[in-house]
């Protein structure tokens, strides 16, 4: 499979897209006004504990307060307990924290919405092939390391390297390691624990709300977590960060050092590649698929619906067939989109009901095998007696939509308007109560077009009946700037 990583940078913002064989796969941008937090490091101050909630808003510069939960906080005994101690009790977020209390916190989850940044006491900093986790004990090998040999391999390297050190910090080797020697791991926890002593050296007379460490910018940090033998390129559109990019992988991503390269071509880079089309595809409800079904993708607060129909596609042997090469195609385009749209939280996926045992097998077996490139955690249980497939994806960036989009000012983002009938109704109703209340010579009604040509013609016989009914005159006036569901009731 080719795959190549394209960087498009202006001073507004930075996008890179990651393409498979001509097909956009994932899409990542950061905007200089809202560069995403996660991975900071702050000096944090309890603001509110809440032991109903069994959490704490902590203040850490921020517009909103973070989040603190109870399960997200190290208290004395895990720092002190060996890895063999059986585990205390858990103690009450009371016991544990206080109001004014200064302490180091990690951004886990950017700001979504309404809701505030999400934190962690249990502090990370991580590196090309090790995650630095300070005051912790084990060794960990990420599970995406599948082969039990290199995995043993690996923990015995890096414990063999961490004994070196009288500090008590812990690692994780990440899927990068898979192969690499031991020089390459020391000198990443070279880098690891001295770039550690920085951060504990500026904590120590750090003032809350300031941040004490920052991870790396967008393109040095996806070159890092996600760069692999598997990119046949990295074209970079931007000649004044082409030499930053190459200068971070000749120091630690040496192999791909030689496949960076400066996009210099008239045409815009995500204009050759379709990119741009994709992306505002990925903002539209529905996705097509070539058979001529298409799947429906709605985003909500609490999780995010996914419908599979057959459409236009009416098959050629019978309806069995029909429903199972549907759902194979909207398996491959709902993992492809989950990605792409970064949706992240509770999925649930309504693929067209299949009768067939094995042809459920068939579909669940597509979408694990699709799901397996996307680097965001995700789990997926069996087709439901309703027929429903639940999952779920880890989410700790914005949704594209969220990044790109804002709710609708006329709908305030339900996605449908009253009717002129609906409107007409209620100015009705607030016309009797207007007259009740006031003494006036007639009312004036300041409404939008459709409404009052609504009112001049299909419900011209119902605005008599109420002027007579109320004995004044009501006067209409069109106002341009209303939406369909303004409107205002002027007794004069």
């Amino acid at each position: 499979m080719s795959s190549e990583l394209l960087i498009n940078v202006t001073p507004q913002e930075t996008r890179i897209a990651l393409v498979d064989n001509g097909v956009l796969q994932e899409v990542f941008i950061e905007r200089t006004r809202r560069l995403g937090l996660v991975g900071n490091i702050y000096q944090g101050k309890v603001c509110r504990v809440l032991p109903g909630m069994e959490a704490a808003f902590v203040d850490i510069g921020l517009d909103r307060a973070a989040f603190l939960h109870a399960s997200d906080l190290r208290s004395l005994h895990q720092d002190e307990s060996p890895p063999s101690a059986e585990a205390p009790p858990p103690q009450p977020i009371g016991a544990l924290l206080r109001e004014g209390q200064h302490l180091l916190v990690q951004v886990v989850k950017d700001p979504l919405g309404t809701k505030g940044a999400r934190l962690t006491t249990h502090l990370s900093v991580p590196s090309r092939y090790l995650v630095l986790v300070p005051g912790a004990c084990s060794i960990g090998v990420s599970t995406r390391i599948e082969d039990e040999e290199e995995r043993e391999r690996l923990r015995g390297m890096v414990e063999v390297l961490a004994s070196d050190s009288p500090e008590p910090n812990g690692f994780i080797v990440r899927t990068a390691a898979e192969g690499v020697q031991p020089e390459a791991l020391r000198r990443d926890m070279k880098y690891l624990r001295t770039l550690w002593s920085a951060i504990c050296e500026r904590a120590g007379g750090a003032q809350p709300g300031e941040q004490i460490y920052s991870d790396l910018p967008l393109m040095l940090r996806v070159l890092r977590d996600m760069a692999s033998d598997e990119f046949d390129k990295i074209r970079v559109d931007s000649r004044e960060n082409l030499s930053v990019v190459q200068e971070f992988a000749q120091r630690y991503v040496p192999d791909l050092a030689l496949r960076i390269e400066h996009y210099a071509g008239e045409r815009p880079i995500f204009d050759l590649y379709g990119v741009e089309d994709e992306i505002q595809k990925a903002l539209e409800r529905r996705v097509q698929l070539k058979s001529g079904g298409h799947v429906v993708f709605d985003q909500t607060e609490a999780m995010t619906t996914v419908d599979v129909n057959t459409g236009a596609f009416v098959g050629h042997r019978n309806l069995e067939e029909t429903i199972l090469k549907t759902n194979l195609e909207a398996a491959q385009a709902i993992a492809r989109q989950l990605r792409l749209r970064n949706l992240g939280g509770i999925i649930i996926i309504d693929f067209i009901d299949m009768r067939d045992v094995e042809h459920k097998r068939q579909v669940m077996r597509a979408l694990d095998k699709a799901l397996e490139r996307d680097h965001a955690r995700t789990q997926v249980l069996e087709v439901s007696r309703l027929g429903l497939v639940e999952m779920t994806r880890k989410r700790t960036r914005e949704s594209l939509e969220h990044v790109l989009c804002e709710p609708c000012p006329t709908c305030a983002g339900r996605g449908s308007l009253k009717t002129p009938e609906t409107v007409c109704f209620e100015l009705f109703r607030e016309i009797l109560r207007e007259a009740r209340q006031f003494e006036a010579r007639e009312v004036l009604v300041l409404a939008s077009q459709a409404v009052v040509d609504r009112l001049l013609d299909e419900e011209s016989a119902s605005l008599a009946e109420l002027q007579e009914f109320i004995d004044r005159p009501v006067r209409l006036q069109v106002e341009s700037l209303y939406t369909q569901e303004q409107f205002d009731v002027v007794p004069l």
